[in-house]
């Protein structure tokens, strides 16, 4: 039966293992993990009792261990090969990407995300769909993390990715549906990308996401939220603004 937010469709509650929650972690996490009716938080005496195919890891990355990451997804991967692993980051440069992904990391997520965005990412791989890089995306064109780049301007990890779907000609609607947003919050980090990137036209956006090495957005992608991928500008018009 479908949690209160209509998030998930899934017939019993995602089982949640969280690793390396940091200390400084807004409360609000927790809370909100702990009262949605489609996750059920497990710790790791009780992955043997549990589906490993209903169960998502969350391992919040610290950049300065990442040794620890690395180990954490490898001895999971290995203990449990059907278990889905979703890390969130906080800062990743395209050689951390790579490594994370080799040690078997299926999602990645921003650390700043809202708490409601965080377990709606567990529910969204739970359910199938990647969440910020794809391991597909990245396997099938490799993607410069766009670290240093991004930095120069000040980008968020959450604003580089709606950039990358903005600069692909989806609408705020549509990126708010994909990234399980609301049309709010993409509005305000399209005005934040504006003001950061002093402009807000689509040309200068692709031109933009092509020079930070933001990875397309693949048409199997978007099938498989049911998104309708949007027409692309041949140039024989105005690009749509």
């Amino acid at each position: 039966m479908p949690g209160k937010d209509g998030v998930c469709g899934m017939s019993m509650a995602v089982d949640v293992l969280v690793f390396d929650e940091p200390q400084e972690m807004n409360p609000a996490f927790r809370a909100t993990l702990e009262h949605m009716p489609a996750l059920h938080t497990i710790g790791e005496a009780d992955l043997d009792r549990v589906d490993p195919a209903n169960v998502v890891a969350l391992i919040f990355l610290d950049e300065t261990r990442l040794a620890d990451g690395l180990g954490h997804l490898a001895d999971l991967k290995a203990r449990l090969p059907a278990l889905k692993t979703l890390v969130a980051f906080q800062a990743l440069n395209a050689a951390d990407l790579d490594a994370l992904l080799r040690a078997g990391a299926d999602a990645f997520v921003a650390r700043s995300a809202a708490p409601r965005d965080l377990c709606n990412a567990v529910l969204a791989l739970a359910e199938g769909a990647p969440q910020l890089i794809a391991r597909a995306e990245v396997e099938a064109e490799p993607v410069s993390a766009a670290a240093e780049p991004a930095d120069g301007l000040g980008l968020t990890p959450r604003e580089a990715e709606v950039l990358r779907f903005l600069s692909a000609g989806f609408s705020n609607k549509e990126v708010a549906r994909r990234l399980m947003l609301s049309v709010r919050t993409v509005e305000t980090h399209r005005l934040n990308l504006r003001r950061k990137t002093q402009t807000g036209r689509l040309k200068d956006l692709v031109s933009l996401a092509r020079q930070l090495g933001l990875a397309p957005v693949l048409d199997a992608e978007t099938s498989r939220r049911g998104v309708e991928a949007p027409r692309t500008n041949t140039g024989e018009g105005p690009a749509r603004h």
